[in-house]
């Protein structure tokens, strides 16, 4: 997957757009932030979304961190495969790794969002 192609949030949640229809996952600097996981909570197909909105939970040894949909949606598949193997989000968080994927309601909130270089931008100013 291009990097480049994906958009941002603060949160650190990336999200692919694909028509109508996008992918959602955390970052590699979320992933690696969080360390050590150990759960992960996602919602079912057919939940309505509003950006921002949370749509689950991440755990890791040392912190819980909720999970934030970027713009408005409905879920149209979670990514069954985390809970069973977190090693898919700490190796691959942008392929294997994604965690819902949404029919996009209110794609005006993507003007909202990071590209890759403000992104790596942001992510260098927290690192600090």
């Amino acid at each position: 997957m291009d990097l480049k192609s994906l958009k941002y949030a603060r949160t650190h949640e990336w999200i692919l757009v694909e028509g109508d229809s996008a992918t959602v996952g955390i970052s590699d600097f979320a992933v690696k932030s969080l360390t050590d996981l150990v759960f992960v909570q996602l919602p079912a197909a057919g939940r309505k979304l509003k950006a921002k909105e949370t749509f689950g939970v991440v755990e890791s040894v040392k912190a819980a961190s909720d999970l934030y949909s970027p713009v408005a949606g409905d879920v149209v598949a979670s990514n069954a495969k985390l809970e069973g193997d977190l090693g898919l989000l700490s190796d691959d968080p942008y392929e294997k790794g994604w965690m819902i994927k949404l029919k996009i309601t209110d794609p005006a909130a993507l003007a909202n969002l990071m590209d890759h270089v403000a992104y790596e931008a942001f992510c260098a100013s927290e690192a600090h």
